[in-house]
């Protein structure tokens, strides 16, 4: 099972194949009622199984296609056991991912030459993913999230600890720090590398401590700069409180939140920490939501919003496409050619028909836009797809 993110997201759009079977259930998490998973799977497994054999591979083909579903599960004793509010499932040729998520999913067989992956957008988008920063003089953490997971990821080039970027000096007497230079902190006007900054024995002036965490914190903002460049998603610190100004001058990411979680956190459990920062991040994204919408209709006497397929999908292909919003639980089906530029909108799936608003929504994603995944209710116009267009 894998965490999905959006770079697995580009995965299982790059991964298309003859034929794609995406498969979606709702499941129970735990007692007697998980009984349910299995009956509700292999209903969709006989759909997905015919729904093959209708795009012209033979049971024998069909079932061989979906054998890696059926290993998987036999070979789990406990598989049922052991899941989230739902499950989705991704099949093509000689590849086979699934994803155990807290969405309340509907069941859902497509089967088409693209993985339909609207389900998860919820995941994904609008109140998506978040980041916090831990730091401390000896531990620095980088955390991703969203609603519902908080996980530790792994930056590259990001300092573990003062140690790394404030090198001791073995000459000197114990106590006394050399201010070593690092690439990090070579890329910043305001930085204090290679200054040959030193301090004695006992407690060291405050500006010399300053100086310390500021080229301490270049070195981390350096990292953080290769890693979140061209991200949107909101960062929030986590640690003493006389840290956070320090670290904000030696900040660039333009999407550092405020506020922050104070206090020594480095022992925090994973699920308390969640918790909080997940407070300061919501409002966060509802405002972002509101104001997508306000947006919208400031617009809505211009040619900068559309809720037409034929002009919108076309637009999130070529990375016109700022902010969309699409109803989820519905589905518009038919084809997109980008290469030709040529759009076809069917009232009924046709066989080798994709969902024009998960084709829509998706690649607004992997073009660095935001999606709102919403009920129809909720939607800005009174239509199933929303854009705001960047020109």
């Amino acid at each position: 099972m894998s965490v999905l993110t959006i770079e697995e997201v580009k995965g299982l759009v790059e991964r298309s194949k003859s034929w794609c079977v995406s498969i979606y259930l709702p499941t129970v998490v735990a007692g007697t009622e998980t009984r349910q998973n299995e009956i509700r799977f292999k209903n969709l497994f006989r759909e997905a199984l015919q729904k093959l054999q209708d795009n012209g591979l033979s049971e024998d083909e069909a079932n061989d296609f979906l054998r890696p579903v059926t290993d998987l599960i036999e070979s789990e004793d406990d598989f049922w056991q052991q899941q989230d509010s739902g499950l989705a499932l991704f099949i093509t040729d000689d590849f086979f991912r699934y994803y155990k998520v807290p969405l309340d999913l509907s069941e859902l067989v497509v089967v088409t030459d693209q993985f339909h992956l609207k389900p998860l957008l919820p995941l994904l988008t609008g109140d998506g993913t978040f980041y916090v920063l831990e730091l401390s003089q000896k531990q620095v953490k980088l955390f991703e999230g969203d609603r519902y997971h908080l996980r530790e990821i792994n930056v590259p080039n990001l300092p573990q600890s003062m140690d790394e970027v404030l090198q001791y000096d073995d000459n000197e007497p114990r106590g006394q720090f050399r201010i070593g230079t690092t690439s990090g902190a070579a890329n910043y006007n305001n930085s204090s590398a290679g200054t040959g900054v030193f301090h004695g024995q006992g407690a060291p002036e405050q500006d010399d401590v300053k100086k310390d965490y500021g080229q301490f914190f270049h070195a981390i903002d350096s990292a953080l700069h290769d890693f979140l460049n061209g991200k949107r998603s909101p960062l929030v610190l986590a640690c003493v409180e006389y840290l956070m100004p320090i670290y904000r001058e030696a900040n660039t990411y333009p999407h550092l939140i405020e506020e922050g979680i104070t206090g020594n956190v480095k022992d925090t459990a994973i699920a308390e920490l969640h918790q909080q920062v997940w407070s300061i991040v919501e409002p966060y994204f509802l405002q972002a939501q509101e104001q997508a919408a306000h947006d919208y209709h400031d617009l809505s006497n211009t040619e900068l919003i559309s809720t037409k397929l034929e002009e919108t999908v076309p637009a999130a292909y070529y990375g016109r496409v700022d902010r969309l919003f699409v109803a989820v639980g519905i589905q518009k089906w038919g084809r997109f050619d980008p290469n030709a530029n040529e759009i076809q909108i069917h009232t009924d799936a046709e066989v080798g028909d994709e969902d024009l608003l998960d084709a829509a929504a998706i690649q607004t994603l992997i073009n660095g836009g935001i999606v709102y995944a919403v009920e129809p209710d909720v939607m800005p116009a009174p239509a199933p797809i929303a854009a705001v267009f960047r020109y």
